[in-house]
């Protein structure tokens, strides 16, 4: 048998969305009184335009044709461009630029994805402020957003990646996949939008019924509506308030969110079809507030769309939405500075006896301290939404950021911990993030961190599915357990993170109790847990579950599937078939994904475990190689490397590659654990306690480096060396009669 890889499956795809509201229905929650029932019974809902809705809200109407949905996506036109296209050039990181009108037609003279200049025409505009993106049309139906962009404020050109060359042929690129606009902004800049992508032939057949973000993107088809609007029932007095719309100014405050949530949060599609449902999950997979995109305190540091910092705040514990502050019309605010606050807070808020700063700073506005902003694709300046108070005490003793600092950047953090400790006092109410960054370390006292974290029924449920996502990197009873509890959580994102993370954890402890979330009420969940028992033998599958398990699988499948115009949806696919022992269409997939992004690291790892499990270890090794070329510094690549110098059995060049791994100070338990083993294999006794330890500096309480450590001690006739951790061995889990043996065993010398 090959040497085993040992890697965590994708368990997520990071589409990066651009502004605008949900294009889908999501809910369906005012129906009218069943004697209107007639009115639509036989016909199908459909979408009817703006200007059906207008002759009965026209001030609504109105105030949506000021909105950044109305602009969010144009025909090319005197009014709707703001670019400068009289013959200018603009030259950024080696490529000279040109814009100019021809024949009425605007023209943009750009470096394409052969490296050589020509000339492209422009389809649609994107937005109009701050910036303004424009689309240009290229083959098999993709439409591609150039990332030479209008500043409308500074009204000039600019490149969103200014002082970076990105060549022609990489993922960034604007012809390359990261810029398609069918993948990545389509669904939220336009009504209806139907992405309609045909995987065999890589080419997309987009669809809309209007190009910009309309009525019916948020209240959703308007024929049934308008039907019942022009029914005899309707006219004699049988009126039912909001009538067949899917939200209205009477939904609920949670239905308001989610109806914004699906266009700004980053999020995965689960698959083409909608479910008509109020729960989130039954359609898209939203991030996390993790390091991978947020600081470790959870605060925005990448794009997040703002729907999963707000998911983090008060606000939403306390049933604000949306539109408490926003116009969903317009899109701006009601009131202007800290007057949206007082709706709620009181007065004494807006003072300086609370801010301590002189009125009209910065300093003296709510979103100057509660949301600071970042800036994002050059020049959008965005607000964090989790409108947290500002603690610069957490900045000195983790490097968070902080809002006083954001202002005050030639001061250190210790300074505005002072400013604030005399006015406040030197006490801090608890906050989530002091656990939360803890545990994000994943190092010796991450895991009671967490813990905490999942026990405090105060704190937000997104927080609790970070924690468990965490947990999927500590290998111990104590956060098996955790998760376990994790899958009874009335929240569909913990249950999911804890389905997702339970994949790292032996399965003889978690196999029993994931069968019935095949059955899961929420559709991600049924997904999460068919990805966690797809390699479980049909043998061990009770036959009350075989079924659920056949068709979760199927949902799984399906929902892969639906990311593989992405190139990290290609990994996802090919880490499907991969668990299922179908490397073909795995080799296949990872494939497909460097093709999208030849730059790829992951899709090369994968593709090299199918090489060995295919006992192609040239083209593995070749493979694998070829990550570390790209990137010298990828731990994984070397400690793949290594894993198959050793199935080679070339362990020298297994041991050089083991050492990179490990002086790249590598966070994978499992290299400390190879390691060890082959250099006590080899009987180098002490080199392979020494790397042992650094594993177990990493996770303490990881139950394969203890039991490795004690053996190796033994091996190398130090068995006092090994009591310690015999037994901390019995005291993980002190009913296991192993442990018990080997701790009576160590404990009596």
């Amino acid at each position: 048998m090959p040497f085993p890889f040992y890697k965590r499956q994708t368990a997520t795809l990071i589409a990066l969305l651009l502004l605008g509201f949900a294009t889908v229905s999501l809910f369906n929650y005012c129906s009218p009184k069943s004697s209107t029932d007639d009115v639509n019974a036989k016909q199908p809902n459909e979408y009817v335009g703006n200007e059906a809705c207008r002759s009965c809200h026209q001030n609504e109407y109105n105030l949506w044709k000021q909105s950044d949905h109305f602009k969010a996506m144009q025909l090319p036109n005197d009014s709707s461009v703001v670019g400068n296209f009289n013959s200018v050039t603009y030259k950024s990181d080696g490529v000279t630029s040109s814009f100019s009108k021809q024949n009425g037609k605007y023209i943009i003279n750009t470096e394409g994805a052969d490296g050589k200049n020509h000339d492209y025409e422009v389809k649609y505009t994107f937005g109009y402020y701050p910036l303004q993106q424009y689309l240009v049309e290229t083959d098999s139906g993709k439409l591609q957003a150039t990332r030479l962009s209008w500043d409308a404020k500074q009204k000039k050109w600019f490149h969103q990646y200014g002082g970076k060359r990105i060549p022609a042929g990489d993922w960034l690129h604007w012809t390359g996949n990261a810029q398609n606009w069918n993948t990545m902004c389509a669904e939220c800049h336009s009504t209806n939008l139907q992405k309609k992508y045909d995987i065999n032939s890589d080419s997309y057949h987009t669809t809309f019924n209007e190009i910009n973000v309309s009525c019916e993107s948020c209240h959703g088809a308007g024929k049934h509506h308008i039907n019942y609007i022009q029914s005899d029932a309707y006219k004699q007095g049988n009126k039912v308030t909001h009538s067949y719309l899917e939200v209205s100014p009477s939904s609920s405050p949670l239905q308001h969110v989610q109806t914004c949530a699906p266009c700004h949060a980053v999020k995965t599609n689960i698959a083409a079809n909608k479910i008509n449902s109020n729960e989130f999950l039954d359609n898209y997979i939203p991030t996390i507030p993790n390091t991978e995109r947020f600081y470790a305190d959870g605060q925005m540091r990448d794009e997040d769309y703002n729907y999963t910092n707000f998911l983090e705040s008060k606000m939403f514990a306390h049933n604000v939405s949306c539109n408490n502050c926003h116009n969903p019309h317009s899109g701006k605010l009601y009131l202007t500075g800290n007057q949206v606050c007082l709706q709620c807070h009181a007065p004494s808020y807006n003072s300086p006896s609370h801010h301590f700063h002189a009125e009209t700073t910065t300093g003296s506005t709510c979103v100057g301290c509660h949301m600071p902003s970042l800036t994002y694709m050059g020049n959008d300046v965005r607000h964090d939404h989790s409108f947290r108070v500002p603690r610069p005490d957490l900045s000195v003793k983790y490097g968070t950021p902080n809002a006083c600092n954001n202002c005050h950047k030639d001061k250190a953090a210790t300074w505005a911990e002072n400013a604030v400790n005399k006015w406040y006092g030197n006490k801090r109410k608890y906050h989530f993030a002091e656990d939360l960054i803890e545990g994000s370390k994943l190092h010796e006292g991450s895991e009671t961190h967490l813990l905490k974290l999942l026990s405090d029924t105060s704190v937000p449920a997104i927080i609790h599915a970070t924690a468990a996502n965490y947990l999927g990197n500590i290998n111990s009873d104590n956060s098996t357990n955790g998760l376990l509890a994790c899958l009874k959580n009335s929240n569909a994102q913990v249950r999911y993170e804890a389905l997702r993370s339970l994949e790292n954890h032996p399965a003889n402890k978690w196999l029993q109790q994931a069968f019935p979330l095949l059955g899961d009420k929420v559709r991600a969940v049924r997904i999460a847990a068919a990805l966690l028992l797809q390699t479980i033998g049909d043998a061990d599958v009770p036959q009350e579950y075989k079924a659920l398990l056949l068709q979760a699988k199927g949902e799984a499948e399906s929902y892969v599937l639906h990311q593989a115009d992405f190139a990290h949806g290609n990994i996802m696919i090919g880490d499907f078939y991969h668990s299922n022992n179908n490397l073909p269409e795995a080799e296949k997939f990872y494939k497909r994904a460097l093709k999208k992004d030849s730059l790829a690291s992951l899709a090369r790892l994968s593709l090299a475990t199918v090489y060995s499990a295919e006992h192609k270890n040239d083209e593995a090794l070749a493979t694998l190689l070829m990550v570390v070329k790209i990137d010298a510094k990828n731990d994984d690549a070397w400690h793949s490397i290594g894993l198959l110098y050793v199935e080679m059995k070339q362990n020298s060049q297994a041991k050089a590659a083991f050492d990179k791994a490990v002086n790249l100070k590598s966070l994978n338990i499992r290299l400390y654990y190879n390691y060890g083993l082959l250099l006590q294999q080899e009987g180098n006794n002490a080199k392979a306690i020494d790397i042992l330890l650094k594993g177990l500096a990493l996770q303490p309480n990881d139950e394969s480096l203890l039991y490795a450590i004690i053996f190796t001690y033994a091996n190398n006739k130090q068995p006092q060396g090994a009591v310690g951790y015999a037994k901390r061995l019995y005291d993980i889990a002190p009913n296991n009669e192993q442990y018990q043996q080997i701790y009576q065993t160590f404990h009596l010398r």
